[in-house]
Formats: C-alpha cells, sequence, structure tokens
C-alpha cells in the first residue's frame, strides 16, 4: 500500500510512539505524550497536520515515560512522572495526560503529588502548528515551520495557516493559564499530596469556525461522541468466544481495529468506508477497501456496501492524464489534505491502479453471495458494468486479452498492482520488469469479476448473459494458464513484462490466483508446494518474494517481507484447491506472530526465517492499526471454519477444519442474509441457529474443494 507517488520509506516514529485513532483524525506522540516536529508526530484531520509540537514541561524538564496505555483506539492514557527534583531519590511528582481524538485533541493533564510538604511547580505547555500536508510529514519533506498566534488571551489561542489559503487554523482552549506567544504556563501550589488537573482543547477551524470537537464535559466517557460510535460498532457485530484464548484476544483487536478505522464521506455519513492505515493511509483506497470488505464480510457486510457505493460515486468517467482517470475506472487513492493539490498533481482523486477495478466487481459479487445487496442494486450493478468496460477497453491496453498497467505521467506510480513500490516487480536475477505489465493476480481478479458478473446475470433472470461471461472466464482461464505457467520451474510468473516475457520471479502473487480459482488443477500442488518452500515460509507466513531470488531482501517492503493480508488470502486460495495442511500451516503461523505483536498484526514485518530469529521482526514505519491487516484475522477463521455462503443459490457450506489448537468456537450475532446467526462448533458437533429461512446448510466443504481434498503440501 503505497501513497500516490510517494515511494519515499516513511520517517520513524520513534520508540514506543503512541497512535489514537477516530474516523479521519488521529494523533502520534513519543511515549511520554510529547509530539515534536522533527518526527511524524503530531495531531491530524482530513490529511494535515493541525499540531505539530505539544511538549508538557514541569520546571522546564519533559515528563519521563512511566507508562501507556490504550483504553480504546480513540483515547490513550499516558503515565509520567516530572524529573529528577534536586535532593530527592524520586521525584514526588506523577504526571497523568488522558488524550482523546476525535477531529481534535482533547487533553486532560493531571499533577499529583505524593510529597508531605508543600511543593511549587511551573507547568507549561509549548505548543506549534506547522499545517504540514501529511505526505510532506510522512516523507520528512514538512519545514516544520511554525506560525505565529493570531489571537492570544487569557485561556484562548489561535492560530491560522495564511499559506494554503483556505482558512484552515487551530483553536486553543482552557480554563485559564497565562498565554504567551506560543506557551501556555501554569504556576502551582501544591498542597501536601495535593493535585491540580487542567482540560485543553485543541480543535481544527475552518474560516473561523471550528470543525468538530464534540464536548462532553459533563458526562462520563461512555457518553462521547467516539465512545458512542465504538459502542454502537461492538453491538452489531459478532461476538467470539474461543477456547483458545490467545487467539480470541487477536480476533477481539482486529474488530476494535477495524472500528476505530471507519472513515465516512460527510455528505453521505451512513455509507462507511475502511481507511487503509494509520498513520499515513488514512483515506480511502480502492484496493485496499475492498479487500479489507472483502474480508470482513463475517463482521459487517454493510463496509462492502458503503465502500461499494462510495467508489462507485467516485468511478471515472473521463480521460485524465495527471489523475490516471479514465472512463470506468476506480480509484487508487482519495485526499482530503489542505495541500493535496501539491501531493495529487491537482487533483484529490488519483486511478493509477491495475487491480481496483476489477476487484469492485468481485466485491459486488461476493456481497451478494453473502446476502447482503441492497433492494435495488441497479446502480451499483451498472458500476461493475462500465468497471468490466475499462477492463476490456483501457486495462487490455494491446487487446492481448490481459489486463495491463503503465502509468501515465511521471509522476505516478511505476507499479500499480498491490506491490506498488518502485521495486516490486523483478525477475529471478532482480532485474526489474519495465512497463507495461500484466500482473498475475490481477488477471486471477478479473476471472473471478467475470464469474462474479455472471452470477448478478443469473439473480437477473438474463441467462444469456451469465452464459457469455462464464465463456469469458473460462477463455482467461486457458489464456493465462499457458502464458504464465513456467513448467521447468513448477510455479507462475509474477507478470509478463513489456515484451510479454515471463517475469519468473517466485513470489506470493501466485497465492492470489489459487483463491480467485483461476489456476488449473493440475498446477495448483505444484504452486501449493512453492508457497510452503523453506525459501517462501518463513515459519511465520509467506513471504512476498522467495529467498533464492536475486532481489530477496527480508527488511525490504515487498520483496521478501511478509504481508498478514497477502498470507490471508494465499490461506484461503489453499483451502479453497484442498490444501488443508498448508492452508493451516499458514493461518497458525500468523495467529502465532499476531501473539508475539501484543495481538495485533501489523502491516507488514520482516521475512526473516523462525530458525534465525525466535521472534518476528519489525519492519520500520509499518502502519498500526492497518486496515487489511486488522481484517486478516478474520479472514483466517472464516479459511479455517471452511465457510461459504451462496444466497442466490439458496446454499452455504460449513466444514471447520479437522485440527486440535484451535478448540471449541461460539460465534454469536454473525451477520449474514438479514439474520443474525449464532454458531456453536465443538467435538460434539456443529449448531447453527437462526439460519435464514429457505437456505440449506452443508455441513461439507464447498464443492471447489470436496474433488480435490490433499492431505499436504510440503
Amino acid at each position: 500500500m503505497t501513497g500516490w507517488n510517494a515511494d519515499t520509506l516513511a520517517q520513524p516514529a520513534g520508540a514506543g510512539a503512541i497512535t489514537i485513532v477516530e474516523g479521519s483524525s488521529f494523533c502520534v506522540s513519543s511515549a511520554n505524550g510529547d509530539m515534536l516536529p522533527e518526527f511524524p508526530h503530531g495531531v491530524f484531520f482530513r490529511d494535515t497536520r493541525f499540531v505539530s509540537r505539544w511538549l508538557l514541561l514541569i520546571d522546564g524538564a519533559p515528563v519521563e515515560p512511566l507508562s501507556a496505555m490504550i483504553p480504546q483506539p480513540f483515547r490513550a492514557v499516558i503515565l509520567g512522572r516530572a524529573g529528577h527534583v534536586p535532593g530527592r531519590a524520586d521525584t514526588p511528582i506523577i504526571v497523568e495526560r488522558d488524550r482523546r481524538v476525535d477531529g481534535g485533541l482533547r487533553e486532560l493533564i493531571s499533577i499529583r503529588s505524593f510529597s508531605r510538604e508543600p511543593l511549587a511547580c511551573r507547568v507549561e505547555i509549548a505548543l506549534e502548528a506547522d499545517f504540514a500536508d501529511i505526505f510532506e510529514v510522512k516523507e520528512g519533506r514538512s519545514r516544520g515551520v511554525p506560525l505565529v498566534p493570531v489571537e492570544v488571551r487569557p485561556g484562548r489561542m489561535r492560530i491560522d495557516s495564511a499559506a494554503t489559503g483556505d482558512g484552515v487554523g487551530l483553536a486553543v482552549s482552557m480554563e485559564d493559564g497565562v498565554v504567551a506567544g506560543s506557551r501556555v504556563r501554569f504556576d502551582l501550589e501544591l498542597s501536601p499530596h495535593g493535585s491540580w488537573s487542567q482540560e485543553v482543547l485543541l480543535t481544527p477551524t475552518e474560516h473561523g469556525e471550528q470543525l468538530r470537537i464534540h464536548p462532553d464535559d459533563e458526562g462520563p466517557d461512555f457518553e462521547s461522541e467516539p465512545a458512542r460510535r465504538y459502542l454502537a460498532w461492538h453491538a452489531r457485530i459478532p461476538a467470539p468466544s474461543l477456547e483458545d484464548d490467545s487467539i480470541e484476544r487477536v480476533i477481539l483487536q482486529s474488530h476494535q481495529d477495524l472500528g476505530a478505522l471507519r472513515i465516512s464521506d460527510p455528505a453521505h455519513p451512513d455509507r462507511e468506508v475502511v481507511a487503509a492505515g494509520v498513520p499515513w493511509f488514512m483515506a480511502l483506497f480502492g484496493r485496499d477497501s475492498l479487500l479489507t470488505a472483502l474480508m470482513a464480510l463475517p463482521v459487517d457486510p454493510t463496509l462492502a456496501l458503503g465502500t461499494l457505493e462510495t467508489l462507485a460515486d467516485l468511478q471515472g468517467t473521463r480521460s485524465h492524464p495527471s489523475s490516471e482517470e479514465q472512463p470506468g475506472r476506480i480509484l487508487h487513492e482519495v485526499r482530503l489534505g489542505a495541500t493535496t493539490n501539491l501531493a495529487l498533481g491537482g487533483s484529490s482523486v488519483y486511478y493509477g491502479t491495475a487491480d481496483a477495478t476489477p476487484l469492485f466487481v468481485v466485491a459486488l459479487g461476493e456481497l451478494a453471495r453473502w446476502g447482503g445487496l441492497p433492494e435495488d442494486p441497479s446502480r451499483l450493478v451498472a458500476a461493475a458494468d462500465r468497471a468490466l468496460e475499462w477492463i476490456e477497453r483501457d486495462g487490455d491496453r494491446d487487446g492481448d486479452g490481459f489486463v495491463e498497467y503503465a502509468r501515465l505521467n511521471e509522476h505516478g506510480l511505476i507499479n500499480q498492482g498491490w506491490k506498488d513500490s518502485w521495486d516490486g516487480i523483478n525477475f529471478a536475477d532482480g532485474t526489474l520488469a519495465e512497463p507495461p505489465i500484466a500482473l498475475c493476480e490481477v488477471q486471477g481478479y478479473v476471472y473471478e469479476a467475470y464469474l462474479s458478473r455472471a452470477l448478478l446475470a443469473t439473480m437477473d433472470g438474463d441467462d444469456r448473459a451469465a452464459a457469455s461471461w462464464r465463456e469469458r472466464a473460462a477463455q482467461l482461464k486457458v489464456a493465462f494458464n499457458e502464458q504464465f505457467w513456467l513448467p521447468e520451474r513448477g510455479y507462475f510468473a509474477v507478470a509478463l513484462d513489456r515484451d510479454k516475457r515471463p517475469v519468473d520471479a517466485c513470489a506470493s502473487n501466485m497465492g492470489h490466483c489459487l483463491w480467485t480459482g483461476i489456476v488449473d488443477e493440475d498446477k495448483a500442488g505444484s504452486v501449493a508446494d512453492r508457497l510452503l518452500s523453506n525459501e517462501m515460509f518463513s515459519g511465520w507466513g509467506v513471504r512476498t518474494l522467495a529467498s533464492d531470488m536475486g532481489a530477496y531482501n527480508p527488511a525490504s517492503y515487498h520483496n521478501g517481507s511478509v504481508w498478514p493480508h497477502d498470507n490471508a488470502i494465499v490461506a484461503a486460495g489453499l483451502m479453497r484447491y484442498g490444501f488443508v495442511e498448508a492452508a493451516t500451516r499458514v493461518i497458525f503461523g500468523m495467529f502465532e506472530a499476531a501473539t508475539r505483536f501484543d495481538g495485533r498484526l501489523p502491516e507488514l514485518f520482516c521475512g526473516f526465517g523462525r530458525d534465525e530469529y525466535a521472534e518476528p521482526v519489525p519492519y520500520p514505519a509499518s502502519c498500526s492499526p492497518q486496515a487489511w491487516a486488522a481484517a486478516t484475522p478474520i479472514s483466517l477463521m472464516r479459511t479455517l471454519l471452511r465457510f461459504d455462503p451462496s444466497v442466490p443459490t439458496g446454499e452455504a457450506w460449513l466444514a471447520p477444519t479437522p485440527n486440535t489448537e484451535l478448540g471449541d468456537v461460539h460465534l454469536g450475532n454473525v451477520p449474514f442474509a438479514g439474520s443474525r446467526l449464532e454458531v456453536d462448533i465443538s467435538a460434539n458437533g456443529i449448531v447453527v441457529e437462526n439460519l435464514p429461512e429457505g437456505l440449506t446448510l452443508h455441513l461439507t466443504p464447498r464443492p471447489w474443494a470436496e474433488a480435490r481434498l490433499r492431505s499436504s503440501a510440503s
């Protein structure tokens, strides 16, 4: 997941960085709660940094960090102590910063003295705003130049950005305090064991009007707007109860993170979508949001519907090379920042991706299988048809039947699949592939898009159209298996380059082809063997690139690292073709890795082998929480349970894999086809309650897997 023209590595936020998020706003700080402009710290809202420096000083010294807790995704409680006091072994002053983000920032600062004698101290807050665009902050390009407050009065401060020309500003308010320049001072006289507290509100403004912050001075935490959204989300999603406590914690963390990453267009607040990740991708991404919504269907199908409706509204309508917009094309990324015009070549929407367009149709078909289509899906079906027209017109640049990409301007992304870093697609010897490039997984997505459109046609009673779409899928499958297969290597090329040469690197992309079903059965076993080989499987997960490839680097972004979402798709593909043991190795490797990351899978981690290091090695600047990674445990559970619905045909399959690692499972409040399922799985059998009327549940694997069950792929 790379931002538009943003292949530069994100700057690290520093050890112990604290991140909280709510909607399109988030906050990143150091371990003691301070924010420094030389790091990618700050309070961000709509892709703009409204606060660049936020220091809490006690007698001129920073607070020493003790602990930080994040009880909810939007709230952090940071505990510290004042710096050393002369004549004492330990300072008697304890500092608590109770911080909540919601558009702006609300921080309750509490000072407690554990001294038996009176103490005097000076508390200062140093605050600056640079209104830098998130791209500048991410890549370390922001000048960090603070702007002078335009209004200073007791308990109030206002800073405006003249640079943006759109009236963006920051309002700062508190009950008291002496404001001088960009500092606020409180001179305290603490009685023995005394305490003091002060709440500070930092609120973004536009043309002098506060944009968003919800006062809750009189109410408890659960009455705040973020808390209401948090509780409402948890009330409508499944409640898991697993015998394995560690996996249950991972699932619950996933639910919490997905809830925190939800954003919506103010014009359509009922349409929720999932932002790609904190801190750098708090925006709608076509590919990321679609795949996340697909993986999150067992938790909340409305995320898929909101994503499809939002992307349909923004679907390309014209040919515009600077943004790479084309009729029918689904966007890559939307940005809302104050200086977006500087980051996106004059447009807030960038379309440079090859896979979001077929994935739009795939997601619509899967939502239909889940029984989640709106009462009148005609608008979405029409958008799917425009997407399919793009696939066969602009997507297939040379008419060879495959979708290729090549950027339309010198600022666009060089690579336009999910491995979109500049060096993400390469040959076995490490040589970079030259565009136009036809990725193997994109052809799989197109294959599944054709089948999904056939399903929609069948639902509409148009059997002739359904047969036509199935025939297109069949023709693509034949061509793909002929031209992408490398018989001497026993796996699929990751791509075809500009000269139609197979790009022969061994990469995880072919696992996506298993997921879509485009792989011929006689080739699937060899693919599974290679994915689980020592060169590909690290012990924690499948690497993006095999360790015997020329470009392999376990600490790279796309050339040897391990991505959780990639592994979720690989595991689903392995299970689809009946490789149960191989799939479960990947699944439980991921779950165990999650426990080593305190229950939260990061965007990616390094690809070092488990035989090299006993713990998974973090990747610098990995997003966390991140949408794909948050949805991964949900997808892994669905794969383990082999739950495959087909509401249009009145069927569903549920066949939990036979293993002792997972133990008993209870899933309550599972949204499915307008109902709420209660699922109990134990050694005594399977019990499913509240099935929709007229739906037949098969307690066997779906036929595509049942016909080719295999015991393992070593």
